[in-house]
This record gives structure tokens, C-alpha cells and sequence, in this order.
């Protein structure tokens, strides 16, 4: 259930909703705390320091002509994230969908015109003209000049240079936020901030090859995994003298009767196993929470996009591979040996399925392959971030899965390409990577 909740909130935290919503309750919020001010304080303070005080025509009409500014603005800044999101999933990949509609600067202009609309409206109900405090029984000199509440009405002015600074800020963070070298900057750099809180340790040590075995506990649900709560596992396996494997990981789809994990020693009953399946929250789409290869895999999707036919756009390809060189790099220098969150749960407990470096090279370069090797430019980026990454490769067996990459690659080269094209990767492979390269042009049956 504590996984349940944690995902429920990390979606309440990343929806479009959420950032406008609260900064509507605070501003609404806000306008009876200045209300409140303008009740017990009076305007004699105000007139002490030269501000000139409104009268109640004058302070309906600036609330009214803001609150309907702010109205149609926010109507239109929803529409041009619409028309940014529809742009970036249909050009990017429909799942880099979620990026921009859990961007911040979005959600945080879009909040600020219906705050400021909220705001405005709220103080536009406490202004009183002559007549209706009149008819309210106030004496004839009391009600003379109408209530007007000064301190809100300043703060509604205040609001107004506050949202023009944010409409010019949305104004440049759209298209800022849209440019491709700008999404795959944002990509690169969660992902590698996401290797360094998972694997803070350098070394050469890779999750164990040899799992044991044990009695599957079947999925009773069906979605793709969001969060697994660890800790909560742990707990359970220690209160009941449990030993458990995990047979799948973040971003895996579930369904019955898959594996959700191995029993490696105690039994179950139908109350503990339901406690164990609650530990896995599920969803309809991936997320990043847990999820290295989410990251990975939208950047071998934009480069797989732009070097399709249709597209045929290699520098965005070789945009990509940069980030999933640095990515790979920091990868390769790591101790990768456990699991997410290990510092909530006795890993002999609650065995991670785990990843090793070779299984992040095939997830990126591997998955890429195929379409690197249909452009020459590409082509050549591919062998130079391979080049890149081997020397931060702390072991041998890092050393040949790279090695051995280049080879798949120079074979995939040697069927896509032709002519000079063909002849430079070679060039490039047989210097950089010379084992590699011999290795993938030696004649078959050899």
C-alpha cells in the first residue's frame, strides 16, 4: 500500500492540475488575508505614506478588467502548451508527452493568471459603493465614499506586474522547452543525476549472472510496474522469516500468471501474498521513477525517429548518442551490483533483479544499432561514442561487451552501408577499435 500511495502522489505531483490548483487556494486564500488587513488596519496608514486612495468605480473597474485579462490569458496559454505537446509527441515520440506536461514552467504560468484571476475576484466582491452601504443602514456620512479595500487593491496591481513578467517568461520557455537539443538536455541530465543517486560507488562489480531459484508468486494484476516498495518487502520478509527474489523490475508490463517474484525460503498465505502484491503499484504507461532504462529508451527513440527515411535527420541521432555516450560512460566506472533503493532493504532478504552493464549497452547502443547503420554520419558517431566509453570501462568483461558491440556494429554496417561510406566506418573502427573491426569483416565460415 506504501507504494500504492507513493505513486499516487508522484502522479499528483507531475499532473498539469496540481501546481495550478494550489497556487488558486493560495491566492484565494490570499485575498481574505488582505481583506482581513484592510478590516483592522483602515487606510489613515496609507494616506500617511502619499498613496493616493481609490474610489469604488474606479476599484471595480481595474479588478474587472483584470480578472477577465487574466481569464483569457490563461486560456491562451493552455492552448499554446497544447499545441507545444501535440508538436514535441508527434515529432519527438508520443511518450515525451509526459515531459512537457509535467514541465514546471508550464504548470507554474498557467497557475499564476488563474491565481491572479482568482485573486482579483475574490476582492472585487468586497467593494461597496455609496448606495449599497446605504441601503446596508450606514449613516449617510459613513457610507458617503463607499468601501473600498485599499491594501487589496495594491496587491491586485502587484499581481498584474507579477503576471506580465510570467507571460513574458512563458512567452520564451515554450519555445526554449520545444528546441530538441533542449529535451534531450533535460533527458541526459535526469538520467545521469538518476545513475549517480542509484550506483554513487565506483567499481567494476556487476548484478550476479546466477540467481536462485524458488516458488513464483503469480501477478493478479496487469499494468506496467511504477514503484516497487522495497522497504516495505523487507519488512514482510523479515516478519515472517521470508527470503524473496524479484523476478521483474521497474518499467516491466504485468500480468497473470507472470512471476512478480520467487519465494527463495518460508511460506505464504493468501493474507501475506496480498500484502506482497501491494508492494507493486501499477500503471497504464512507464515512468522514470526506479526506471533507468525509461530514460534510456526515449533517447534511443528520438534517434531512432530521426534517422527513419521520413525524418532523416542524423544530428539529431547524434545529439542522442552523445547523452547516451555520457550515460554509458558514467555506467561503465560504477560498482552496479544492486538494486534501487538499496539502503531500504537487506538485498539477501530482498533480492533486486538487478542489471549489469552489459544490459544498459544493449538497451541503448544495442537498440540503436539497426538504425545507426543506415547513415554514414551516424554511422561514425556510433563507433566514436563506443571509442568514448571504453576507457571508463573499469573491467575486462565491460571491456568486451563494448568490444563486442563494435563488432555487431561493423557487421550491421557491412549489410547497410556501401561504397566510401562503408569504407570510412572501417577506417574509423579499425583504428579506434581494431579488434572490433577485423573481427567484423572477417570472411564467414572462418
Amino acid at each position: 500500500m506504501t507504494g500504492q500511495l507513493r505513486a499516487l502522489w508522484l502522479a499528483i505531483r507531475a499532473s498539469y492540475w496540481f501546481i495550478p490548483s494550489v497556487l488558486t487556494i493560495l491566492a484565494f486564500l490570499g485575498g481574505l488575508g488582505t481583506l482581513w488587513i484592510d478590516r483592522t488596519t483602515g487606510t489613515e496608514w496609507l494616506e500617511g505614506v502619499g498613496v493616493e486612495l481609490a474610489r469604488p468605480e474606479g476599484a471595480r473597474s481595474q479588478l474587472t478588467v483584470i480578472a477577465s485579462a487574466m481569464i483569457s490569458i490563461a486560456s491562451t496559454v493552455f492552448a499554446i502548451t497544447i499545441a507545444a505537446v501535440v508538436y514535441a509527441s508527434g515529432n519527438y515520440g508520443p511518450r515525451l508527452l509526459t515531459n512537457f506536461m509535467n514541465d514546471r514552467g508550464n504548470q507554474v504560468s498557467l497557475g499564476v493568471f488563474i491565481a491572479t484571476f482568482v485573486y482579483n475576484l475574490t476582492v472585487l466582491r468586497a467593494v461597496q459603493s455609496a448606495e449599497r452601504l446605504a441601503l446596508a443602514g450606514l449613516s449617510p456620512e459613513e457610507a458617503a465614499q463607499g468601501y473600498v479595500p485599499q491594501v487589496s487593491l495594491l496587491v491586485s496591481a502587484g499581481s498584474v506586474l507579477l503576471a506580465v513578467g510570467v507571460l513574458v517568461y512563458f512567452l520564451h520557455h515554450v519555445p526554449a522547452s520545444i528546441r530538441i537539443n533542449s529535451v534531450l538536455g533535460g533527458i541526459g541530465r535526469r538520467l545521469l543525476h538518476d545513475i549517480e543517486a542509484r550506483f554513487p560507488e565506483p567499481g567494476s562489480h556487476d548484478a550476479a549472472a546466477v540467481r536462485e531459484s524458488g516458488r513464483p508468486l503469480p501477478a493478479e494484476r496487469t499494468g506496467y510496474v511504477e514503484i516497487i516498495d522495497f522497504a516495505t518487502l523487507d519488512r514482510i520478509a523479515r516478519s515472517h522469516g521470508l527470503r524473496l527474489a524479484l523476478a521483474i523490475r521497474t518499467g516491466d508490463f504485468l500480468h497473470p500468471p507472470r512471476p512478480m517474484l520467487f519465494l527463495l525460503a518460508g511460506d505464504v498465505d493468501p493474507k501475506v501474498a496480498r500484502r506482497l502484491h501491494d508492494c507493486f503499484s501499477l500503471g497504464n504507461s512507464r515512468t522514470p521513477t526506479q526506471d533507468l532504462e525509461f530514460l534510456l529508451d526515449e533517447l534511443v527513440e528520438i534517434a531512432s525517429r530521426a534517422l527513419s527515411p521520413g525524418v532523416n535527420d542524423p544530428f539529431t541521432a547524434i545529439t542522442s548518442m552523445h547523452w547516451m555516450a555520457a550515460a554509458l560512460s558514467a555506467l561503465a566506472g560504477r560498482d552496479l551490483g544492486r538494486g534501487p533503493e538499496q539502503d531500504s532493504y537487506d538485498p539477501v532478504r530482498v533480492q533486486p533483479l538487478a542489471d549489469d552493464f552489459a544490459h544498459f549497452l544493449r538497451r541503448s547502443f544495442g537498440e540503436l544499432r539497426p538504425s545507426a547503420a543506415t547513415s554514414a554520419i551516424a554511422a561514425k558517431m556510433f563507433v566514436d561514442a563506443l571509442a568514448g566509453i571504453l576507457p571508463a570501462a573499469t573491467g575486462p568483461a565491460r571491456r568486451n561487451a563494448l568490444m563486442e558491440e563494435a563488432q555487431r556494429f561493423g557487421c550491421q554496417v557491412e549489410q547497410a552501408l556501401s561504397g566510401p561510406a562503408r569504407a570510412e566506418v572501417f577506417e574509423r573502427l579499425q583504428s579506434i577499435l581494431p579488434a572490433a573491426a577485423s573481427e567484423a569483416r572477417r570472411p564467414a565460415g572462418d
